[in-house]
């Protein structure tokens, strides 16, 4: 089997990205060995229709799945066309959520758990955010999801095949993996801290 999984870095250790459409990649895994390629999400920066656009793509990889935190109508309508399943709600790592799916633990859903524009913001310029990743402006309408870090690691549009789950040399260190991840950590809090400011204003 080969499953399409949204994830917030290019291996298997990393973990699972909440959104579909505008997840920072999709890591699709052979199940059988484990092998996996790495591919850059590309709609992260489109203003609407991340969704759709993203659904295409990882049904042109000749999959059989997808596992994500949370999707769309629109999303899962193009995902439902294309006769994959669709498996909601995951965390944690690649690794551990294939794992699940081996097992048979988790359940293909044919409804969207979110609404088509989660993962989006109002006010500010979310994509423009997600493409630096790191933060841009203050203000409201950061959005919800994980951030890109400082944006270590792209330009692996492509990784090969790689059965010991690594990928060469554009790799990051544990170090940088690391900084990223707190990176992460902190513009979260700085969005939690947004929308927190946002909904006192309005009660």
């Amino acid at each position: 089997m080969k499953i399409a999984i949204t994830s917030t870095g290019p291996t298997l250790d990393d973990p699972v990205d909440p959104r579909f459409g505008r997840c920072a990649y999709f890591v699709i895994v052979k199940t059988n060995d484990l092998s996996f390629e790495a591919f850059d999400n590309e709609s992260i920066a489109l203003g609407s229709g991340a969704g759709i656009q993203s659904a295409q793509f990882v049904a042109s990889k000749e999959i059989d799945a997808v596992i994500t935190g949370n999707c769309g109508p629109k999303a899962l309508q193009t995902l439902s066309a294309a006769k994959l399943e669709v498996f909601v709600g995951q965390s944690g790592t690649i690794r551990e959520v294939v794992e699940r799916y081996k097992r048979g633990d988790i359940k293909s859903t044919d409804k969207p758990n979110v609404t088509d524009h989660y993962g989006t913001g109002s006010g500010t310029d979310m994509n423009q955010w997600m493409r630096k990743g790191c933060g841009g402006g203050m203000g409201m309408g950061r959005g919800m999801g994980m951030g890109r870090g400082m944006g270590v690691g792209r330009g692996m549009n492509s990784s090969t095949w790689n059965v010991s789950g690594r990928s060469g040399a554009t790799m990051l260190s544990n170090k940088e993996r690391l900084k990223r991840l707190k990176d992460q950590a902190n513009e979260l809090r700085q969005q939690i801290e947004d929308l927190e400011s946002n909904m006192k204003a309005l009660e």
